[in-house]
């Protein structure tokens, strides 16, 4: 079995244990520019990337945000059709891919009648989604006593200069 296939099987078996996600392949983006947004966004809660994403000046960001939209629909989707409830606020940033996609070849040309070769990259950004499980508040602990207080009642003898 190929890798590819390997890791659509595991992504498969991952969207069946209620993690959505979302792919948006050859977008017109180079993966290094791509990168630079996603590793602001990777672990973060879904509301608190999109806000992120918003405000960024970087063209990556406007991709990257309609992917992350995707994503929501999907697990929004998932839930409805599996009657499951789903909370959108409490869907965070499982895992953020920015994959290499194939190069565009577009020809410059140069001097003496030659022509040189141009890249334009392309990138596949891939988008996983999961609920946190919601923390159940701690007591808050017992008041202590400040630093300074305790060095007084202790007598410190320290001179101030």
């Amino acid at each position: 079995m190929s890798q590819r296939s390997q890791l659509r099987k595991e992504r498969h078996a991952n969207e069946r244990k209620g993690v959505s996600s979302a792919i948006q392949r050859t977008t017109r983006q180079s993966p290094y520019k791509m990168r630079l947004v996603i590793d602001q966004i990777r672990g973060k809660d879904v509301n608190e990337a999109l806000g992120l994403l918003k405000f960024s000046k970087k063209h990556a960001a406007v991709q990257i945000a309609k992917v992350l939209n995707s994503a929501v629909a999907n697990a929004e989707f998932k839930s409805r059709e599996g009657n499951d409830s789903v909370d959108v606020d409490t869907l965070y940033i499982k895992t953020a891919i920015v994959n290499e996609g194939p190069a565009l070849r577009r020809f410059m040309p140069a001097a003496q009648g030659r022509a040189t070769p141009i890249r334009k990259r392309t990138s596949h950004v891939e988008i996983v989604l999961d609920a946190r499980e919601e923390k159940k508040p701690r007591p808050a602990p017992a008041a202590r006593k400040s630093a300074g207080s305790t060095a007084k009642a202790s007598g410190s003898t320290r001179s101030k200069k």
